[in-house]
């Protein structure tokens, strides 16, 4: 039961490290700090369940997945520090508070120590800790050994002075958050955090109560055990806290991803008609909605101008009186004038395939009152349905109605 907590603990973590992978991309240095933490406790965890240590042991090095998982959770304290040392207050502050400048000061020292800790660590490893057996439990078989005390003192000084920091932080900034999902994941991570810092203490007790008096294996194994159990429920904890937050981006980037699905077939036929039109050849639906060469607010800002110079170049070979004509054959549609809209971009296409552009262009569409690019984007969206909904036959009846309509004796050009 134990270990399939273990490979929980290290599933969710990976997939928050996943999720916030964007970070290292389009995000700025803190969040890329924050994404680093995830990624570095996501290997660590991994490395203390069994296929992994299995894996690891298969190189001839006795218990190297130890020093492993201490390298990546070493790596993973370090970008925490940086996160929280970047997040709270701003650089241009004439007077930093005290505890800001203090954090600043950990993380800016925390890459040389981690480096003096990571060659110490490696040091102690290969020489102080006995390594004649692999072990199943690093701290369980190597109970009572001064050296692994010595060598998990090292490691444990960094996540005690990570876990103080940032429970210390991350607590009071859950006090100051003016929104509730920020405050309660802020307070769930500071939580956490003040969890670690009991794990860290009560690891250090360990070691050194087994050397400074002989415990029974049974005795060792629960309360390495237990301490085990509350490292994977704060870690579970940290996941929680982390998303609470993310509620809100995760429903908005739900809801642009939807708006570009929809979207995808009057941007496809507009960008194809008009090759200039979009800065990329357009793809498949799913590779579009997949690929990550821009941030998706960004791919759909793209996509609503994309559309909108598209149906500028369509003037020039619509006839006069299709938006007329359009709008009589949808007056009596649930949803009018986004159908008439999608009637003339359709009609207008197939014009451009047959007819060269007229010099004298059409009136331009209805004027519409977007206030910004996520109203205009929602009105394409329902343009996009309605047209993915019309046949070639529809939209050459509608052309040819308008065209005949145009040449009547009597009308004026």
């Amino acid at each position: 039961m134990f270990d399939y907590i273990k490979y929980l603990t290290a599933a969710v973590m990976t997939v928050i490290a996943v999720w916030r992978f964007p970070a290292v991309r389009y995000g700025d240095a803190h969040r890329r700090a924050l994404w680093g933490g995830y990624a570095g406790f996501a290997v660590a965890l991994w490395l203390y369940t069994p296929a992994a240590m299995d894996a690891v042991d298969r190189i001839p090095i006795v218990d190297l997945s130890a020093l492993l998982r201490h390298f990546a959770s070493t790596a993973a304290i370090i970008a925490s520090l940086t996160y929280v040392a970047t997040s709270y207050g701003k650089s241009s502050e004439t007077v930093v508070p005290r505890h800001v400048a203090v954090s600043r000061w950990i993380a800016r020292a925390s890459y040389k120590t981690g480096a003096i800790g990571g060659i110490l660590l490696t040091v102690l490893f290969f020489t102080v800790v006995d390594r004649d057996t692999p072990s199943q439990n690093f701290l369980i078989d190597h109970a009572g050994q001064w050296g692994v005390a010595v060598y998990m003192t090292v490691f444990y000084f960094f996540p005690l002075v990570t876990t103080a920091v940032c429970g210390y932080q991350w607590t009071r900034a859950a006090r100051q958050a003016e929104c509730r999902s920020m405050r309660i994941g802020l307070r769930l991570m500071g939580i956490s955090m003040w969890m670690g810092l009991t794990h860290t203490v009560a690891r250090i007790t360990i070691v050194w109560a087994t050397v400074a008096f002989p415990l029974s294996p049974s005795t060792v194994h629960l309360l390495v055990d237990a301490t085990s159990i509350w490292m994977n429920l704060l870690f579970l904890i940290v996941a929680v806290g982390a998303s609470i937050p993310t509620t809100r981006a995760a429903a908005a980037r739900w809801k642009t991803l939807r708006t570009l699905y929809r979207t995808y077939p009057l941007w496809f036929d507009l960008v194809k008609a008009f090759p200039g039109t979009s800065l990329y050849p357009p793809g498949r639906r799913l590779v579009e909605l997949m690929h990550i060469r821009v941030p998706i607010d960004v791919r759909l800002d793209r996509w609503t101008q994309d559309i909108a110079d598209a149906c500028e170049k369509l003037r020039y070979y619509a006839p006069r009186d299709l938006m007329f004509a359009a709008e009589d054959i949808t007056v009596s549609l649930p949803d009018p004038e986004p159908a008439a809209e999608a009637y003339w971009i359709k009609a207008a296409l197939q014009a451009a395939d047959t007819v060269p552009a007229n010099p004298h262009a059409a009136g331009s569409l209805r004027a519409k009152p977007f206030v910004d690019t996520d109203s205009e984007a929602a009105w394409l969206a329902r343009v996009s349905t309605a047209y993915s909904h019309i046949t070639a036959d529809q939209a050459r009846e509608l052309l040819l109605h308008s065209t005949e309509a145009e040449s009547e004796p009597g009308r004026k050009p």
